[in-house]
């Protein structure tokens, strides 16, 4: 069974920046679809940013446009949110997200905390 990782979060004034990172536990990342999403406390879980399996296509929620880019090396089996000028509303838990290609079945992170100061 497929797990994936994540790293990188933690605690920021707003303003700064925060790096996640997300990686399978299998060297499989080229046959998976790549997403993050947050949920933040008494807030149902919300669409981050999504990235295609081979990186030519990205989305993103109109939140973040302009301020988070998801990048991915499927040589290094690793996904990337870069987050940018951080605000107290980006104070979430980050979840990743795979979705085998083509198919309906997806697998979640554990979550990794980032929490923006004011």
């Amino acid at each position: 069974q497929v797990q994936l990782a994540e790293s990188g979060g933690g605690l920021v004034q707003a303003g700064g920046s925060l790096r996640l990172s997300c990686a399978p536990s299998r060297r499989i990342l080229s046959m998976l679809d790549m997403g993050w999403f947050r949920q933040a406390p008494g807030k149902e879980r919300e669409f981050v940013a999504t990235i295609n399996w081979s990186g030519g296509s990205t989305n993103y929620a109109d939140s973040v446009k302009g301020r988070f880019t998801i990048s991915r090396d499927n040589a290094k089996n690793t996904v990337t949110l870069q987050m940018n000028s951080l605000k107290p509303e980006d104070t979430a838990v980050y979840y990743c997200n795979a979705k085998w290609v083509g198919l309906t079945s997806q697998i979640w992170g554990q979550g990794t905390q980032v929490t923006v100061s004011s």
